[in-house]
C-alpha cells in the first residue's frame, strides 16, 4: 500500500509517550483541587463550574471536522459535562477537549480512509477505546466505515454506548472484551472477521501493542496508531515482535491536527 497522504513526513525524534486518552478515576490529579485557579471573584457554585473550551467557536472546527461537527459537538459537550467526574479525562484537559482529544483523534481519519480505499468492507477495530478516542471521532468522520470499539472496562463500555446513542452513530458496535479475546473469536470464526484497519491511541508500548492489534488485521490491512514523540524508539525496540505478528513497513509519520495547532504522530504498520 502506498502512503500518499500529502502531509506525511518521516520522523526520527523520540521522547516520552504519554497516554493522551483516558484517566483512571483513582489516578493522580483526578478530583484534586486545582491550586492555581483564582476563585476570589466567583460568587456562586454555578460560576465555579463554568469552563470554556479554548477552541469554542473557532473556524478550525468546521474546517477540520466538516459534516461531522454536529455529532462531535454533542460528544464534546458530553465530555465537558461528564468526562472529568467519570474519570475519562483529567481536570487540565477540560479547557482543551477540542484540541487534545477530538482534533487529535481526527488526525487519523486520512490514514484510515487511505487504508480502506477500494475495499468492499471498510471495517475498523478500535482497541482500548476508553473515552472514545480515537474510535468515536473517526466513526463520526467516516460514516461509510463500520467501527467496532473494543473496551474491557464496564464503566467505559457504558459511556461509549451512551455516546453512540446520543451522537446518533449507526456505524458503531461496542464490544466489551480484551483484544486477546476478540483475536481468539476471530481465529475460531465466532461471528467476527479480521479487520481492514485497527486504530488506537497511546494504549501501550509497541512491544505489547503489536500483539494486541496486528492479529486483528486481515492480510494487507493496516494498523493506524496515535503515539507520542517516542514512537520511533518504540518501533525500533519492537521490530522483532512486529515482524513476528506479520507486520511490515513500520514507520512514524507526522499528522496535522489543525491550522496553527501542534501536529501529532501516527504509527503505521501494514499486515503481510
Amino acid at each position: 500500500m502506498s502512503d500518499d497522504v500529502s502531509h506525511e513526513t518521516m520522523l526520527q525524534g523520540a521522547d516520552d509517550d504519554v497516554r493522551q486518552g483516558d484517566v483512571d478515576a483513582t489516578g493522580p490529579g483526578v478530583g484534586a483541587p486545582v491550586a492555581e485557579r483564582d476563585v476570589s471573584h466567583e460568587t456562586s457554585a454555578a460560576d465555579d463550574s463554568v469552563v470554556v473550551d479554548e477552541l469554542d467557536g473557532s473556524s478550525i472546527l468546521a474546517e477540520v471536522l466538516g459534516d461531522a461537527l454536529p455529532q462531535l459537538t454533542v460528544f464534546h459537550d458530553k465530555l465537558m459535562r461528564e468526562g472529568e467526574p467519570r474519570g475519562l479525562i483529567g481536570p487540565r484537559d477540560v479547557p482543551i477537549v477540542w484540541e487534545r482529544h477530538i482534533l487529535n483523534s481526527a488526525a487519523i481519519v486520512p490514514f484510515v480512509a487511505q487504508a480502506t480505499r477500494g475495499e468492499r468492507f471498510k471495517t475498523v477495530a478500535d482497541v482500548g477505546s476508553g473515552g472514545g478516542f480515537p474510535g468515536l471521532v473517526a466513526a463520526a468522520c467516516l460514516p461509510d466505515h463500520r467501527f467496532t470499539l473494543i473496551e474491557p472496562m464496564e464503566r467505559r463500555v457504558e459511556w461509549l454506548n451512551e455516546c453512540v446513542r446520543e451522537m446518533g452513530l449507526d456505524n458503531v458496535t461496542v464490544v466489551r472484551a480484551r483484544s486477546e479475546e476478540v483475536i481468539a473469536r476471530i481465529r475460531k470464526r465466532e461471528g467476527l472477521y479480521p479487520f481492514a484497519v485497527v486504530t488506537c491511541r497511546a494504549v501501550a508500548p509497541m512491544t505489547k501493542l503489536s500483539g494486541w492489534t496486528l492479529p486483528l488485521l486481515k492480510s494487507h490491512g493496516r494498523l493506524v496508531a496515535l503515539k507520542g514523540r517516542s514512537a520511533q524508539a518504540e518501533i525500533d525496540k519492537a521490530a522483532k515482535e512486529i515482524s513476528k505478528r506479520g507486520g511490515v513497513r513500520p514507520r512514524v509519520v507526522e499528522a496535522e491536527v489543525g491550522p496553527g495547532l501542534e501536529p501529532t504522530h501516527v504509527v503505521l504498520v501494514d499486515k503481510r
